[in-house]
């Protein structure tokens, strides 16, 4: 490799044993290597953090199999690289067959996802995807189907420190490396093992030597590399991030806005940016509900600023947002009717929907248009759910307006 090639990649793992974490694929018992140990290399979506191991897997899943890795970016990829990977396929390189590793293919469009069918079925590419984003989401059903999905994790700062001692032992033979400085290169990692090696090496070219001219790394130099990510974000488990997304949530629900912008201010602090934009979305329909029905507009015009930004002055709109949702009238009305009839549905009730709902080919049917108020009594719900109420009125003003309205075009009756 060249010289200037970062560490992260000159020491990157050909083994299943030397990758940080991910025991649950890849340990003794994972699943992943049980699979390549017998043989079976299905196409795959690897989905998960940066920085956890998905590239490497599939580096040391071709070399396993045989196969020819190719690898494509589909922030820059096309359908006439697709094509020109398939075209070895009849060639010497693709003798022992070809092994695509895509990496970010939630940016390919469905036409571009499409495009991947015809090699895997006739077999003659076999496909390992990833994303960081939920595959279920952002990539079509079509080729869902025709691939195994694999959850990556954060890495655990204990399986980073590990990994951290075995490259410098490697890399940096004589270093002298506090047990301080690898806790907190492990910390700062934030379960990207490749954060924590390029700050290794940043910290290795900077710090003084010894007198045979190994470098002595402690945690008052890491600290200085160190200093704009907040420590405190991030626990060796990664449970403290999970608990601030949380106390973000739960500040809103109890209209805190002061606590709100500060849990808002050590996610983003922290580097966070995807994460709080997601919880602030589904806070918007969840907790404020009908109670402010402009909301989830709103907070999706902030979250689309923020994305736009970046960081440090995504903060800005967020902030927005999050002040907005502390201090809005609250309702979670809509969603506990969602989960009522999800109930209901769960049970085996409601299946059989009434015939006058149907097709237009079935009578009864009384077009609300046509009648005062634009409303006429008549059954929706399926004959076994008759009656049942799932959607209750909240007390907010927004809901308590709906509630008279209906009152007044219905006369009492009921729906």
């Amino acid at each position: 490799m060249p010289e200037n090639t970062p560490l992260a990649d000159r020491v990157r793992p050909t083994s299943f044993d030397e990758i940080a974490g991910q025991r649950h694929l890849f340990g003794d018992q994972g699943i992943l290597r049980r699979m390549v140990d017998r043989g079976v290399i299905p196409s795959m979506i690897f989905f998960g953090p940066p920085g956890c191991g998905k590239t490497t897997a599939a580096s040391i899943i071709a070399e396993r199999a045989g196969k020819t890795l190719y690898k494509l970016n589909a922030t820059t990829a096309s359908l006439s690289d697709i094509r020109d990977v398939a075209k070895d396929t009849g060639t010497i390189l693709g003798s022992g067959g070809i092994l695509l590793y895509l990496d970010e293919i939630q940016y390919f469009n469905k036409k571009q996802q499409q495009s991947l069918l015809e090699y895997l079925e006739d077999g003659r590419i076999t496909l390992i995807a990833s994303t960081t984003e939920n595959p279920y989401y952002y990539i079509y059903d079509a080729l869902l189907s025709r691939c195994s999905v694999f959850e990556f994790k954060h890495v655990d700062a204990a399986d980073i420190e590990g990994r951290l001692r075995a490259v410098a032992a490697r890399v940096y033979p004589g270093a002298s490396i506090s047990d301080d400085a690898f806790r907190l290169l492990a910390d700062a990692g934030a379960g990207d093992v490749r954060r924590s090696l390029s700050m290794l090496e940043v910290a290795a070219g900077a710090a003084d030597t010894d007198e045979g001219g190994a470098p002595v790394i402690d945690a008052a130099l890491v600290g200085s590399l160190t200093s704009s990510v907040s420590q405190s974000n991030f626990d060796r488990d990664g449970d403290v991030h999970y608990d601030l997304l949380s106390c973000l949530q739960k500040s809103i629900r109890g209209s805190d806005p002061d606590a709100a912008v500060f849990y808002l201010a050590r996610l983003l602090e922290g580097g966070d940016l995807i994460s709080p934009c997601r919880r602030l979305l589904v806070i918007a329909s969840e907790d404020i509900g009908p109670a402010y029905p402009m909301a989830p507009v709103i907070v999706e015009a902030c979250v689309q600023a923020a994305r736009e930004l970046g960081l440090p002055e995504a903060r800005i709109p967020l902030a927005n947002a999050a002040v907005i949702l502390a201090t809005a009238p609250k309702s979670n009305s809509a969603i506990s009717a969602y989960d009522a009839a999800a109930e209901e549905l769960h049970a085996g009730r409601g299946s059989e929907i009434p015939l006058h709902l149907r097709s237009p080919k079935f009578k009864g049917y009384l077009y609300p248009h046509a009648f005062p108020g634009h409303w006429v009594k008549q059954q929706y719900l399926p004959d076994d759910l008759r009656g049942m109420r799932f959607y209750e009125f909240g007390e907010n003003k927004t809901e308590q307006a709906a509630k008279a309205y209906f009152e007044k075009i219905k006369g009492g009756q009921e729906s």
